[in-house]
């Protein structure tokens, strides 16, 4: 192998071929073949620049377009979102997730009630449990003990208020009395 041979411009193999057979290719070739690949590259390179030069002015014909009629690049990436926006909100796709998400919300909704109605099921459960009852007797009790006169009965939040004022109003008492001694 030459030196010769590694400075060649012969194309470098695509994915998938295999490198051994580029180069058993190319020697297979006879001089008049490649002097024709090589011509043929050297035109394609050249078409490539033009093109790529072609390409340059055109987009700087464009931004001058663009400077003239007041378009900025904020305009045009809001018209771009827009528009893709729109391209995303018609596909069958979308239509679709949106449907789907739809269901779920109101599924999540019915289920949330149900929750709702379940948590207050318990708690009416609670409520009428004979621990609670025990418990609400007992405060009761407390209350005609403390309170006196009221009669007995009433919700659970009434029978606690009255309580917590009792105890207050004894507090107080005891402390007028240690005031005037």
């Amino acid at each position: 192998y030459s030196p010769q041979g590694l400075l060649r411009s012969d194309s470098i193999p695509e994915v998938g071929e295999d490198a051994a057979a580029t180069v058993g290719m190319a020697e297979t070739l006879s001089q008049e073949e490649q002097d024709e690949l090589r011509r043929e590259l050297a035109k394609v390179e050249e078409e490539i620049q033009t093109l790529s030069q072609v390409l340059a002015a055109k987009e700087k014909h464009l931004a001058e377009i663009k400077r003239k009629l007041g378009i900025n690049s904020l305009q045009e990436l809001r018209q771009n979102i827009t528009k893709s926006w729109q391209d995303v909100t018609s596909t069958t796709a979308y239509k679709k997730t949106s449907e789907t998400l739809s269901h779920a919300g109101q599924k999540a909704s019915a289920a949330f009630s149900s929750v709702g109605s379940v948590i207050t099921k318990k708690f009416e459960d609670v409520r009428n449990s004979p621990t609670f009852k025990s418990f609400e007797e007992k405060v009761e009790n407390l209350k005609s003990k403390v309170g006196g006169s009221k009669p007995v009965g009433g919700d659970f939040g009434e029978v606690l208020n009255s309580a917590a004022n009792a105890s207050a109003t004894e507090t107080i008492a005891e402390q007028m009395q240690e005031e005037t001694h």
